[in-house]
């Protein structure tokens, strides 16, 4: 070879679509997707496998990738002894939540990067998060243990089953776990509710200490019980959470988990004021709270809350949405680089200094909290953007008045945003996943008609229609991905797991209520079928996460194991999702099986979980819909007034409730319960009778009222 000259070596992940594994493809590790070619593999040379479990948007995954991974010697050792298999967790969940379970049960903590050592069958028998690249802080050195596991293979391999064996049994148990409970009622929401309430920090807002994550669902589900006079077994406690929720919002809104300049939520705070965040951000968390913050408006009219909600869609609008097609991206990524440790989002204050003029940097420090010190570790001289008091407080020490200080602040913020652009930028995985999109469907759907913003709601229609097109096959089923970041092509399809079934079932049914069309209704009971045939326990209750083999078909390693999950983590668990649909469905269509399954799911786990406390959130709000009987306020008419009425009916959230808007011709084909009132109203037959409301409740409707005082009255009657 020539001076200057150099030969580029890819492994196998440069076929792979996954921008996380092709990522890993210059490595020297002779790296494997997860396939039945690599397991067979392992047998035929009789080797474990080593396998890595992370993402395009984790820290720590790109740091043991650096220090391991990508170095000569350490990759000899992993060639020699194992057959090295890499999945990404965003597009394996099914591969993630079980090797997740698996190191748990070995280590007694799971997360990213996950680092498992299997028998050729893909049975664990050790494993661990991240490991360093040699022996530090009481943490063995990654060469080291490669070397202790490839041994213990070779000369322990009887230990070494037996360890795969408990660990196998420990998943199985862990994952099928069953807790019935016969008729759960108002009381275990009481107790959920209860649960969110005893962890609140009333002085930081949020749940625990720190780390500290949103918690969406929980939010939620304080909401509700905060619309609420009485909830459970006659304990009042609508005012505390309201407190616990409101106090949450705004703590988070003014901490450095929320990104001031260009909106949108970091994944969660690493200390409990907010202040730190890991500054990934995902598509999941700015959907659910985005919903967190336009309930909060609906109920107690905070205009903060409005604000927070808008600049969420600005920044999904502008990051994280294929404009042209439709459609959600994943997650952007915390750093540009290994070097950087969210050096992108924060700030000096000579960085900020030099792009503000001295009275702008005035109210920007003070308001931001910017100073010589800072908040990061790695450099004490960044700062991040955290709101530390008040405006009108930073007014009156700069001696100017709050409207000049608002001004101020709104220029300073537009000038570090354009100079915050010119930074290297952080990777943005442009996958659309369809669980992810159906959570940011209905997310948009729900703010677009609360806060009055057609081109939002028109967004989320677009997306859904490509994902239904795209991903969507009555035959098939639904996939896992619409399509790739970058123009890459899927190698092979990856199969829909409950929770993608769930999420665009919901949001279908949240579009059918936006439009009045008849097809996304359609839309939703189709994909209602295929999880009731495709996913449904009839002997145990409650839902599997994965279709059952077909026949003849062998699954790899822990995906013999089936799972049921009730556990929200991050987003909300399968189970729950998949319940809430069916309860919306029947409270439309009538169907008897719809309501038994759903209560059969809710009772598969009721007497366990309690125990889950916040992170079964999520059971909360479908077990409440199951308790209070259905609401529907269908408003019918295309003009201003049925504009008035609607924003009327969208007011105070509880998630009992749906608003239904009708044109008057949509009226002609309706789902069965609907049918059999609506069309009949003395009022659709004079034409001069104007746009109007009717409050129906599952079994009947009231009489119809055409004024907002009329129609808030036949809500609290509902309600």
């Amino acid at each position: 070879m020539s001076d200057g000259q150099k030969t580029e070596q890819w492994n196998a992940l440069a076929k792979a679509a996954s921008a996380y594994l092709r990522s890993a493809m210059h490595q020297p590790v002779e790296w494997h997707e997860w396939s039945e070619e690599a397991f067979a593999r392992a047998k035929s040379e009789d080797k474990p496998v080593l396998l890595d479990i992370g993402a395009v948007w984790c820290h720590w995954c790109h740091v043991m990738d650096r220090e391991s991974y990508e170095n000569a010697e350490t990759a000899k050792l992993i060639n020699e002894h194992f057959i090295a298999v890499k999945v990404d967790r965003d597009e394996r969940p099914d591969v993630d939540t079980r090797y997740q379970a698996a190191v748990a049960a070995i280590s007694g903590q799971g997360g990213w990067p996950l680092t498992a050592f299997l028998t050729p069958e893909g049975k664990p028998y050790f494993g661990g998060t991240y490991f360093p690249p040699d022996d530090r802080h009481g943490r063995p050195g990654f060469p080291r243990v490669l070397l202790t596991m490839a041994e213990a293979f070779q000369k322990r391999r009887e230990e070494v089953n037996d360890s795969a064996g408990s660990v196998m049994a420990a998943i199985e148990h862990n994952e099928s776990f069953v807790g019935r409970a016969g008729n759960p009622g108002p009381e275990l929401v009481a107790k959920l509710v209860g649960s969110a309430l005893k962890q609140f920090d009333a002085r930081s807002g949020g749940f625990g200490s720190q780390p500290k994550f949103p918690h969406s669902g929980a939010i939620d589900l304080l909401l509700d019980a905060s619309s609420r006079v009485w909830v459970g077994a006659g304990e009042q406690v609508g005012e505390d959470a309201k407190t616990a929720a409101m106090v949450t919002l705004e703590k988070m809104s003014r901490g450095g988990i929320y990104d001031h300049l260009a909106g949108g939520f970091h994944r969660y705070s690493v200390d409990e004021r907010w202040v730190v965040p890991h500054f990934e951000k995902m598509a999941y968390d700015n959907s659910e709270l985005l919903k967190n913050y336009v309930h909060a408006f609906q109920t107690f009219v905070e205009p903060e809350c409005a604000r927070v909600a808008r600049e969420i869609i600005r920044w999904m609008d502008e990051w994280l949405s294929d404009r042209e097609r439709g459609g959600f991206y994943a997650s952007q990524d915390a750093d540009f680089s290994l070097d950087d440790d969210g050096d992108y989002f924060t700030w000096t204050l000579d960085e900020a200094a030099a792009v503000l003029t001295p009275e702008e940097l005035a109210v920007a420090s003070a308001y931001y909290d910017i100073g010589d010190i800072g908040d990061m570790h790695h450099n004490p001289a960044k700062n991040v953007l955290h709101v530390r008091g008040t405006l009108e407080g930073v007014a009156k020490s700069n001696g100017i008045s709050p409207e000049t200080a608002r001004e101020l602040l709104t220029v300073a913020k537009r000038k570090m945003y354009a100079a915050r652009l010119k930074r290297p930028t952080p990777y943005v995985d442009k996958t659309v996943y369809v669980g992810w999109n159906g959570m940011c469907i209905s997310a948009y759907l729900e703010a677009g008609r609360v806060l009055d913003m057609p081109e939002v709601r028109e967004f989320a229609l677009k997306s859904l229609d490509r994902v239904l097109k795209s991903a969507w096959d009555g035959d098939a089923g639904m996939a896992h991905v619409v399509a790739y970041g970058e123009g890459q092509s899927p190698g092979q399809r990856v199969a829909g797991v409950l929770e993608d079934y769930g999420f665009m079932g919901n949001a279908a049914l949240d579009a059918w209520e936006a439009t009045g069309e008849i097809r996304y209704y359609d839309a939703a009971e189709a994909i209602a079928r295929a999880v009731v045939r495709r996913f449904y326990d009839p002997v145990g209750g409650g839902f599997f996460d994965t279709e059952a083999a077909a026949g003849g078909e062998q699954r790899l390693g822990a995906l013999t194991v089936r799972r049921k999950p009730l556990q929200d983590s991050p987003t909300p668990a399968g189970n729950s999702v998949a319940a809430t649909l069916l309860l919306r469905l029947e409270a439309l269509n009538g169907r008897e099986d719809d309501a038994v399954k759903a209560q059969e799911t809710l009772e598969t786990f009721a007497g366990i979980v309690e125990h889950f406390g916040l992170y079964a959130a999520s059971y909360g709000l479908a077990l409440q819909r199951m308790v209070q009987r259905p609401v529907q306020v269908c408003v019918i008419g295309d003009d201003a007034e049925a504009r008035r009425l609607e924003a009327v009916a969208l007011a105070r959230y509880a998630v009992n409730k749906s608003v239904i808007r009708f044109r008057r011709e949509e009226l002609a084909a309706l789902p069965p319960t609907l049918a059999e009132t609506l069309p009949h109203l003395p009022w659709l037959k004079d034409e001069s009778s104007g746009s109007f409301a009717v409050v129906c409740t599952g079994k009947g409707c009231l009489p119809p009222v055409g004024t907002v005082d009329e129609l808030i009255a036949a809500m609290n009657q509902a309600l």
